[in-house]
């Protein structure tokens, strides 16, 4: 399974990479350049988007999913996932739409529709990963005398790391090529460029949003994959 991730995710870098040289030798490399001014300022709050929704998500997601990991949720567990699921049923453009009743135009409403749409896959990922825990190791941490806390904090979060960090990884992929729709509700980013150059018809605008849009999804999957490989312990992490 790794393996067919990591080929998927080589494939990715490939296309953009192919698609960087296209734009360089087809001439709208100099149109994209006009916007330069344009692509850095929205750039920057792109990033501000995609870095305040998903952290907010993982600071959630992850405390949600040890909580409903443990013995005492396991009748309601599926239940309250069910919840979460909305984010993903839902389309995220409704969402953004609704919170917008509630919270008007701008940033507020951005942040919480891309909040929505990360919460799932870090809740389900701590959730699955901390279940998937060998009973063996517990009985073990428990026949030495080491408390829940303790069994959770030593053995069992160790061990759901790599399942952990694959559900933020998503997310984040996720939450990134998401946040061009906050434009549409006037929460910035590259989407305006994109929106307004469909819109225009105007190629070189389009591209100036959709090539940087692109790689910062591939510039957050690789960084993320390196935090995977070097920040999980080598005798739990499958890619050591």
């Amino acid at each position: 399974m790794t393996r067919w991730l990591g080929l998927g995710r080589g494939a990715t870098m490939l296309l953009v990479f192919l698609l960087g040289i296209w734009v360089a030798t087809s001439g709208l490399l100099d149109q994209i350049t006009i916007y330069w001014d344009d692509i850095t300022y929205l750039t920057r709050q792109h990033v501000f988007l995609v870095a305040s929704s998903g952290g907010a998500a993982i600071l959630v997601g992850v405390p949600v999913g040890i909580w409903l990991s443990r013995p005492s949720m396991e009748r309601y567990a599926e239940t309250v996932m069910q919840v979460f699921n909305i984010g993903t049923t839902i389309p995220t453009l409704a969402v953004i739409a609704l919170s917008m009743t509630l919270l008007g135009i701008g940033f507020p409403p951005a942040f919480f529709g891309l909040f929505v749409a990360s919460l799932l896959p870090i809740v389900r990922n701590t959730y699955a990963g901390l279940l998937a825990v060998p009973s063996h190791l517990k009985e073990a941490a428990t026949g030495m005398g080491m408390t829940q806390r303790q069994i959770l904090m030593r053995v069992e979060i160790p061990n759901a790391l790599y399942v952990i960090f694959s559900g933020i990884r998503t997310a984040l992929a996720i939450n990134v090529g998401t946040t061009p729709l906050a434009f549409l509700i006037g929460g910035g980013g590259l989407g305006e460029l994109i929106f307004t150059g469909i819109d225009l018809m105007d190629t070189g605008m389009l591209l100036a949003g959709a090539v940087p849009t692109a790689a910062l999804a591939v510039a957050v999957d690789f960084l993320m994959g390196q935090a995977q490989l070097r920040l999980i312990p080598k005798g739990v992490n499958p890619l050591r």
